[in-house]
């Protein structure tokens, strides 16, 4: 499977170095990337070939992977437009929507959108994924294969549902992020240094994450399990319950998918 890269930038590379260590041949992927220095980290690093334009030879691969800002897109894909005829197109930029790419590809419509996450940078990623319905079963399995050499990957069963994936996982490592910057200061105001208070927040995240990840229970049970009546853990709950933080995660995430749904407009106007 020959695979073209029109982007070089830090998830195309997390990619290529995920799909190499899966197995991936380094003559079989080659990068459009307008910056010479950036041409250049990725052949030295991964070995790949690499052009500044999107030539014959970049289209001619099996699968076209778009990973230029979204703001770029449009003329990124000049080249390609009408000239695309066996190829499968997966965008992994955010926002925007298929019928847009397909447009701008000159109506060609074997297209698939994704939305990973940063974690995908060090192969803990999950990726969000709509395809047309002109993607065949052996298409989704190529567009598995790839995302799947970063972490895991669910299929969507519209594009509308991107925008919700888009304010959980895609936005929601930031959402992680604030949770342990906070807990880390609370720690500091309860009296702990810094650096002790950091070493907690991270070490709990990462093993409470991990326990839920290999547990076949609901977080609610693995929750009630460690939280006895009347006792430290019952008195921090009911605290954020008062708070109503529930409802304030609700909030986030839609503003979030809402803010989603513009972007998808704005990104899309001709």
């Amino acid at each position: 499977m020959k695979i073209t890269f029109l982007g070089g930038g830090n998830m195309a590379s997390a990619l290529i170095g995920g799909m190499l260590k899966q197995g991936f041949a380094a003559n079989e992927i080659q990068v459009v990337e307008l910056f010479a220095a950036g041409r250049e980290r990725l052949q030295t690093g991964f070995g790949v070939r690499t052009t500044e334009t999107l030539d014959a030879q970049a289209l001619d691969c099996d699968v076209l992977v778009l990973a230029v800002k979204p703001q770029q897109m449009r003329a990124a894909l000049a080249p390609a437009a009408g000239k695309l005829v066996r190829q499968l197109v997966v965008s992994i930029a955010a926002g925007l929507r298929l019928q847009d790419l397909s447009r701008w590809l000159g109506g060609y419509s074997t297209l698939v959108r994704a939305m990973p996450n940063t974690p995908a940078l060090i192969g803990l990623g999950i990726t969000g994924l709509y395809a047309e319905e002109s993607v065949a079963a052996e298409g989704r399995e190529a567009v598995d294969r790839i995302m799947r050499a970063v972490g895991k990957s669910v299929w969507l069963d519209s594009e509308a549902q991107m925008d919700a994936v888009t304010a959980i996982s895609g936005s929601g490592p930031a959402y992680v992020f604030y949770f342990i910057e906070a807990l880390q200061a609370a720690g500091e105001k309860l009296g702990l240094a810094a650096e002790t208070s950091r070493a907690l927040a991270l070490e709990t995240f990462i093993g409470a994450a991990t326990l839920a990840v290999q547990s076949d229970e609901p977080a609610s049970v693995l929750r009630e399990r460690v939280t006895s009546k009347g006792g430290t853990t019952a008195a921090a709950l009911q605290s954020m319950a008062a708070d109503a933080l529930p409802d304030l995660i609700a909030r986030a995430t839609r503003a979030a998918a809402l803010r989603g749904g513009e972007l998808g407009n704005e990104l899309g106007q001709d």
